[in-house]
């Protein structure tokens, strides 16, 4: 099992790409997207102020539809496929996950279960949280899957 809260979400600023890709190749793709965004931050004397994310706006493994990046402090200006954007406000739904990333559908199902359970459904994208450092085993992954939510 794993613990899932209702959590009223400040709205976030952040730098993101958006791309299409099958779920097999999302290793390579967010390694070179969550690098060429530090690396513009860097560029402009600003730093995330907190973990990378990806926004999943389909479950198609195939055709993944997805945005991936950083929170920032500020609204900043984007260049080339590094896009400024913005995570809305408001009520969320979280669950804390633990584990290899190919065993998060467990967690998914949870999480959608508890929504039901609380009287609200989901609205918008999904995401996940990447709160572990890149070297961390697979069975320490920690990660946070967040949707947002509205009362039924």
């Amino acid at each position: 099992m794993y613990p899932c809260e209702m959590k009223e979400q400040d709205a976030r600023h952040v730098l993101s790409v958006r791309f299409r890709a099958p779920v097999q190749d999302l290793p390579r793709h967010f390694d070179r997207i969550y690098g060429s965004i530090i690396q513009y931050l860097e560029t402009l004397g600003e730093q995330p102020t907190g973990e990378p994310f990806a926004a999943y706006f389909n479950m198609d493994m195939q055709n993944l539809d997805i945005e991936a990046g950083f929170p920032v402090a500020k609204p900043l200006p984007g260049k080339g496929d590094i896009q400024s954007s913005a995570i809305p406000g408001g009520m969320a739904a979280v669950c804390h996950y633990t584990g290899p990333y190919d065993g998060v559908g467990p967690a998914y199902e949870q999480l959608s279960q508890f929504i039901k359970d609380q009287g609200y459904t989901p609205i918008g994208p999904a995401y996940e949280w990447y709160l572990s450092e890149p070297d961390v085993p697979s069975q320490d992954i920690r990660t946070d899957l967040m949707f947002p939510v509205r009362a039924l």
